[in-house]
């Protein structure tokens, strides 16, 4: 499910997502009982109130309190906060596409790539979703992802991340897209990822997954297509193949296990980026994977302040 930022509050009760819109909406409320709490730097009701509201319902707060203050949220929040709780409420106050944007550019800043970052996004986002964070990249950063992108990957794994940067889908042969596969894993002494990349970029999940495609590679070499992948390929082309071969899978799955790592940066990504359309879904799968609810695993890497936002944001026990 990708998220769409609506300019309203109103969303289904049906969401999969732990964040809801507050029924009881008063934004002038919110934000003089925020403008209070930061000169008191009282954490606990910034949490309570930013965490119980939609995003759409938060960005209404944040111009409210800017016509009334003269100043930005974001500002007020960095002056009364520090460490990962500032970061986490700060991620709650952008829009879903500018968040998206911002750990993209952060997954590219500084010394190193990190590529299961940008993979993170770049398989678990549509189409229309990524040209959307596009836009806003640019907006946000004056530039370009594309380009962006080229500079900080490089070979086989460029070619990944801008293919994942622009997939589409068409409807393609199970039994050729297959051989084709095969043939180049096989037949080469070294592996070509190119045919691999074509193929899992421009077919959808159904025909990957649900459909056959899957099953007659598997059924062909007699071993999962994450250990074919394992064996044919090395370096971050590897990297990269495996994580969309899982991603198509199962993206619950998939971002159960980038929780697993319990590092707050990660962490963070996740349950923001996933807070209004599919948590519950993933949370499901952290507790299938680990034995544990990411509830209760929570409380056993973080503490204080930082650990009751991660909490509100998880909503309850599995």
């Amino acid at each position: 499910m990708d998220m769409e930022y609506l300019p309203s509050y109103e969303m289904s009760w049906g969401t999969l997502g732990t964040i809801r819109p507050f029924l009881n909406f008063h934004a002038k409320r919110d934000a003089l009982n925020i403008q209070a709490a930061l000169e008191q730097k009282d954490a606990p009701t910034l949490i309570k109130i930013l965490t119980n509201r939609s995003n759409a319902q938060r960005q209404i707060i944040a111009q409210i309190f800017k016509t009334i203050t003269e100043k930005e949220l974001s500002s007020g929040l960095k002056k009364a906060l520090s460490g990962e709780l500032e970061n986490l409420l700060l991620a709650l106050l952008m829009t879903p596409l500018q968040f998206e944007a911002y750990r993209l550019r952060q997954s590219m800043e500084g010394i190193g790539t990190d590529e299961e970052g940008l993979l993170e996004i770049l398989c678990t986002r549509s189409p229309k979703a990524l040209a959307n964070i596009t836009s806003t990249y640019k907006e946000q950063y004056d530039k370009d992802l594309e380009t962006d992108l080229k500079g900080e990957t490089s070979g086989d794994f460029a070619k990944l991340v801008l293919a994942l940067l622009k997939k589409k889908k068409v409807v393609g042969m199970v039994q050729r897209d297959t051989e084709q596969a095969l043939a180049e894993a096989i037949n080469q002494a070294k592996a070509d990822p190119g045919p691999w990349i074509t193929i899992l970029t421009t077919r959808d999940s159904e025909h990957l997954n649900k459909g056959v495609l899957f099953v007659n590679l598997e059924s062909e070499k007699q071993e999962t297509v994450d250990k074919a992948i394992e064996k044919a390929f090395s370096g971050d082309v590897r990297l990269g193949l495996k994580t969309l071969v899982r991603c198509i899978q199962s993206p619950n799955l998939y971002l159960a296990q980038r929780l697993e790592t319990m590092k707050a940066a990660i962490v963070q990504g996740v349950m923001v980026s996933h807070s209004e359309e599919d948590l519950l879904c993933v949370r499901v799968a952290y507790l299938r994977q680990t034995g544990t609810s990411l509830y209760t695993a929570l409380q056993k890497q973080f503490k204080g302040d930082h650990l009751q936002a991660l909490l509100a944001i998880c909503r309850s026990e599995d």
